[in-house]
């Protein structure tokens, strides 16, 4: 089982799991050329794609929907709740939506997917389990850490997590401050610090990879989310890398990676 993301960050965000003949996509928070072009890279055409599981409403999510489902027809999936929203806010791609169970995993033919509950600020935020011949969890956009956001982390081998902000730079950035107190807030995005209080917890859990994503281009460096993590989890036997905000990381269960910032 392989993750590739595409894309990581403020200004938008797509990955993709991969078993077998099974390929879906998390998220379609950039353009239709972009994902493609990457889709192109791997040898896929969208065609291929088992569907699009969508991880919350906000636009660096949710931007690519229109134009997937207009030229590819393509399915797109989420818990009932947020399938309610969706079709509200982009009705054009309402025959496309298709509900997952809350409670029981979903079938993708190589690949079992769950579903679990992320504190955000949106109407409804989920993170995913998928799995197959091995394990990965998946959880961006998240203010604190929740227990339901553990249960559905742990014991992945691999996890790629939100590691969003350092405290300093955004009390000391240029955002304003209503969006400082957002970004802060128990529903807003996980600091660094917390990052590795979660990636610590994991690591001991059974974690052998953890993928840090979502990183503010503003108040935030791969350099500093890496150290910052990987020092909290210096006692553990786990990899960090941390996820592009515009190029490809492709991360094969059980495989070392070979350049981590």
């Amino acid at each position: 089982m392989r993750i590739v993301t595409f894309a990581s960050g403020s200004t938008g965000n797509c990955s993709l799991i991969t078993e077998g003949g099974t390929n879906i996509l998390i998220d379609a928070g950039i353009s239709m050329r972009r994902t493609l072009a990457a889709l192109e890279q791997l040898g896929l055409a969208p065609r291929e794609l088992s569907g699009v599981l969508i991880t919350h409403e906000h636009s660096d999510h949710i931007s690519g929907l229109n134009m997937l489902v207009k030229h590819h027809n393509i399915k797109i999936f989420a818990p009932e709740a947020l399938c309610c929203v969706l079709a509200k806010m982009k009705p054009q791609i309402a025959d496309n939506l298709n509900c997952i169970s809350e409670d029981d995993k979903t079938d993708f033919g190589d690949i079992a997917v769950g579903c679990f509950r992320t504190p955000h600020d949106a109407a409804y935020s989920v993170g995913y389990r998928f799995e197959g011949e091995g394990t990965i969890a998946y959880a961006t956009d998240t203010g604190h850490i929740s227990d339901e956001l553990v249960r559905g982390l742990e014991g992945a081998q691999l996890t790629l997590i939100e590691s969003n902000h350092d405290p300093e730079m955004l009390r000391t950035g240029s955002y304003p401050y209503y969006l400082k107190q957002r970004i802060l807030s128990p529903e807003g995005h996980l600091s660094n610090y917390d990052s590795g209080k979660l990636a610590l917890h994991l690591a001991k859990s059974g974690t052998k990879h953890i993928i840090l994503g979502h990183l503010s281009r503003e108040n935030n460096t791969p350099e500093l989310a890496y150290k910052t993590v990987s020092d909290a989890i210096s006692t553990e036997k786990a990899e960090i890398s941390v996820a592009p905000m515009n190029n490809l990381l492709a991360v094969t269960v059980g495989e070392r990676v070979k350049c981590s910032v």
